[in-house]
């Protein structure tokens, strides 16, 4: 089995994976670069599309599906399997981060797209996928790919302990590509998560939490103790996540519908709120909190980010300006989940995505086999 390194190697951001074996060749996400521009946006997908039998999308944020439409540009008429919720939600994604004039050509495809549910197994060909929920968002997954001979396993974005999302356990494997998104970082989210209620409840006049619409916006609502506004926007989607029981912890989904029901609907035009506002998306670049950002620093109303800031996104600018706190909200696996993961997949060969390769180096003691080496448009090949 081939593997080409697409995108998120060496980096953060572009996320994409093939897998060539079994006689096929499967994309496995297709994301957009936040910062970059050009080819840089992209994934390092050179060549026909023709040859591509499948793309398989783990789950809707723009790192993992923001490309789609420029695949169709390319001239991929192919198959596209996601989840019903990744389906959902990925229109939205590309309307805020797919080129407007791709978009416009090709919007999200809805009657090409194959539904699977999380721990479905799929066949494309001579490759056996098998799936499993993810602990990021509804609707997320992970995927092994078998060739009959040779198993690799991909974990997109992963959180083996959320409070909120459910995580299914990955299988041993003869490699495992695995998020590296938070290098070596070893502070567990239990801690992280009680430092963003004091960093709140020290600001009781109001604060604006950025924060994608899937995903973390849950486990802000879970941990917030007091009063709080979503924009309105938001709304139909936060309750729909909830809904989708079986992706997360049941001990969680009362006090999800419990605190959707207590939040106060913020719409634009209205005074920022006496207390915590969550606004879709968490850097500043799109959705409500593009407008809400330039608007609460003008305001002085406290901003706590709490995720990746891409270079020269509007987050990152007023953090470097020392005009927002900044506290990660753990949406993928620190030191210690990684570990695990990499144990539980008997300690195979190992690629690390989303991951600078500064950071990258920091985690290669801890994980003996992982190559640092690779970065985006090399690839990888796994021998029997």
């Amino acid at each position: 089995m081939r593997m080409d390194l697409l995108g998120g190697f060496g980096e953060k951001g572009r996320t994409s994976l093939a897998v060539n074996g079994g006689g096929r060749r499967i994309l496995l996400d297709l994301g957009i670069k936040v910062g970059a521009a050009g080819a840089e946006y992209y994934p390092a997908l050179a060549g026909n599309v023709g040859d591509i039998d499948a793309v398989l999308i783990s789950h809707a944020h723009e790192d993992h599906v923001g490309a789609l439409s420029w695949l169709l540009s390319q001239g991929y008429r192919g198959r596209i399997l996601m989840t019903a919720e990744t389906c959902d939600e990925a229109p939205s994604t590309l309307e805020a981060y797919a080129d407007p004039a791709d978009l416009a050509r090709f919007p999200f495809p809805a009657e090409q797209v194959e539904l699977f549910e999380p721990g479905d197994t799929l066949s494309i060909g001579g490759l056996t996928v098998v799936t499993g929920r993810s602990g990021h968002v509804v609707g997320g997954v992970w995927f092994a790919v078998d060739d009959g001979s040779r198993r690799v396993v991909y974990s997109a974005d992963v959180v083996p302990d959320s409070n909120v999302f459910v995580m299914d356990p990955m299988p041993r494997c003869d490699l495992l590509v695995f998020d590296a998104s938070y290098g070596a970082d070893p502070v567990a989210g239990s801690d992280r998560a009680r430092a963003i209620a004091q960093w709140v409840a020290a600001h009781p006049g109001g604060c604006l939490l950025p924060t994608p619409l899937s995903g973390r916006s849950l486990e802000l609502m879970a941990l917030l103790q007091g009063p709080f506004a979503i924009h309105a926007g938001m709304r139909r989607s936060l309750s729909a996540q909830i809904d989708a029981t079986a992706a997360l912890h049941s001990e969680v989904v009362p006090r999800l519908r419990r605190r959707l029901a207590e939040a106060a609907d913020w719409h634009e035009g209205e005074p920022l709120p006496p207390c915590p506002l969550l606004a879709d998306d968490g850097m500043g670049k799109a959705g409500p909190s593009a407008v809400l950002l330039p608007l609460a620093d003008a305001a002085g109303y406290p901003i706590l980010l709490t995720g990746h800031l891409p270079a020269g996104s509007p987050g990152e600018v007023l953090h470097a300006a020392g005009r927002t706190g900044w506290i990660r909200m753990p949406t993928h696996p620190t030191l210690s989940g990684n570990l695990a993961i990499w144990e539980g997949a008997g300690r195979p060969p190992a690629l690390g995505h989303s991951c600078p390769a500064a950071a990258l180096a920091e985690l290669a003691p801890h994980i003996p086999s992982l190559r640092t080496d690779l970065r985006t448009g090399d690839s990888f090949t796994l021998v029997s």
